[in-house]
């Protein structure tokens, strides 16, 4: 894993924000796991498209990354913390002001290992650590939706919940608890679907198969042939359908899964 503070850990070209004044100027999203991978290639996009951006992460982003002004605010928080959490949740709040929120995405989560490098399994490690997954990638979600609803509400706007296709069948690389915790979110977007449609937002989730991210290892290359694209996808895959879901033209869209695996699920 590399160092977020090492400008080589950046995996987006910010230098290509620049251009033309967007036709979604004046909207705004709060992005979790905003500082590596997949969370800050969706920043960068929002801001590429000219949304306002509030971010939080387990650390701080680069000074360099966040060079563009629609990048307003970046918190440090853990959000398998409970506390912290409903103190991210504060200051996002009070960060928007009388604004309203138009969307929200659930990025942040977490896949341990074992003290024995082993991935937290059913018959293997601690159920404290079962716990803290859950809590991170299920219930984090959840408070955190609820603890925006009415900044949402105002918006009309949508929640997008980063799930996996590990929640989806048995993969060779992801732990039960990891697993087992997005099959869990993506029964969670459906019913925030139905319930957050009284309040006019809308709710879909993304599962990203194998994205090349720095959290990925050579043992994934393997997986590459039961791929039918060919290839691991990129983070600026993932971030792409994330913003289009959050689009206008997707308006009548909601309680989906889409899943940007390249395929793999096919096989």
């Amino acid at each position: 894993m590399t160092d977020a503070n090492d400008p080589l850990a950046c995996p987006v070209d910010h230098t290509a924000l620049k251009g033309d004044t967007p036709k979604h100027a004046g909207r705004s999203v709060l992005i979790t796991g905003a500082s590596q991978g997949i969370g800050h290639a969706i920043a960068a996009r929002f801001m590429e498209e000219g949304w306002r951006v509030i971010t939080c992460a387990r650390r701080d982003v680069p000074a360099h990354c966040r060079r563009d002004p629609l990048w307003t605010h970046h918190f440090v928080a853990d959000l398998a913390q409970p506390d912290s959490l409903d103190n991210f949740a504060r200051q996002a709040n009070e960060a928007l002001g009388d604004e309203p929120l138009h969307a929200l995405i659930n990025n942040a989560g977490v896949s341990p290992k074992t003290p024995y490098k082993e991935r937290l399994g059913i018959l293997n490690g601690s159920i404290d650590g079962w716990h803290e997954v859950f809590e991170l990638n299920f219930f984090a979600p959840l408070r955190l939706a609820r603890a925006m609803s009415v900044k949402l509400s105002r918006g009309k706007g949508t929640v997008i919940n980063i799930t996996s296709i590990a929640g989806h069948f048995v993969h060779p690389f992801a732990g039960s608890a990891y697993s087992t915790s997005k099959a869990g979110l993506s029964g969670l977007t459906r019913e925030m679907a139905a319930e957050f449609a009284q309040l006019g937002v809308r709710v879909n989730a993304v599962a990203p198969g194998e994205i090349a991210t720095e959290m990925i290892s050579e043992e994934y290359e393997a997986l590459i042939p039961r791929i039918p694209l060919d290839r691991m996808g990129s983070v600026a895959d993932v971030a792409g359908v994330v913003f289009r879901l959050c689009d206008a033209d997707f308006s009548y869209v909601t309680g989906n899964e889409v899943f940007v695996d390249g395929g793999q699920r096919l096989l």
